[in-house]
């Protein structure tokens, strides 16, 4: 039986892909199991940034050896033609701290992934279009991405768009813990006492629902292929 592992940073980017399927917590790590035909498949998350998900994958690892891993997760648009709300299968990874650049299986042309050790604004956001040319960006994937290729494994990355490229947001760095989870009761309290942002997070809000449903949609796909 081969073992696949969806690595995620939040509860909320899995959730309508792993509904019914066999759940544990250890500590900050949440890990779902599933079969499929010949396919155990493990998904797992653990927090925001690259540290999170180097934990999360070792502790789907730990039920067995992974045979190929897909990071999956909301991400920022870095170009207006991706739209918030839609799932886009990337064609390779940059870490921008390490400036490394990792190939990824089945991808569209041109979607290339940044990951970066903040969550990116609006400002930050049009730098890395014009230093990077990429399409999306988030915290996570390129440690996934490093990890598949020091296990010498087939990578997939599946990516949802929750804010559109020119969206105005909070700086959502400020309500990430240290063991990165959003604390919501910080953002709230930011909320009320700025309502000029509500129609941007409520928008938000519903982009990432759609964005993970559009991901689970692409990862059933990507599974049934594998099956074939």
């Amino acid at each position: 039986m081969s073992r696949i592992a969806i690595v995620a940073a939040l509860p909320g980017e899995l959730k309508p892909l792993v509904k019914g399927w066999q759940f544990e917590r250890r500590g900050t790590v949440h890990l779902w199991r599933n079969t499929s035909g010949e396919k155990e498949i493990v998904a797992a998350c653990a927090g925001a940034g690259l540290a999170r998900a180097t934990r999360a994958f070792a502790a789907a690892e730990s039920f067995g050896q992974i045979d190929s891993v897909v990071s999956i997760g909301w991400a920022g648009a870095l170009r207006a033609d991706f739209e918030p709300g839609r799932a886009y299968r990337c064609c390779g990874v940059i870490d921008q701290k390490a400036g490394e650049r990792f190939a990824a299986e089945g991808g569209q042309q041109n979607c290339w992934l940044i990951t970066s050790p903040r969550v990116a604004d609006e400002g930050e956001k049009r730098r890395l279009t014009l230093s990077y040319k990429a399409a999306l960006v988030d915290m996570e994937a390129a440690a996934i991405a490093r990890l598949a290729v020091m296990r010498q494994i087939p990578f997939i990355c599946i990516k949802g768009v929750s804010d559109g490229f020119n969206d105005r947001l909070p700086d959502f760095n400020r309500f990430l813990s240290l063991d990165g989870q959003m604390q919501l009761g910080k953002l709230v309290v930011y909320a009320l006492l700025h309502p000029a942002c509500w129609p941007s997070l409520v928008r938000m809000g519903e982009n990432s629902k759609r964005a993970s449903l559009a991901m689970a949609d692409a990862v059933r796909a990507m599974l049934a292929n594998l099956g074939s």
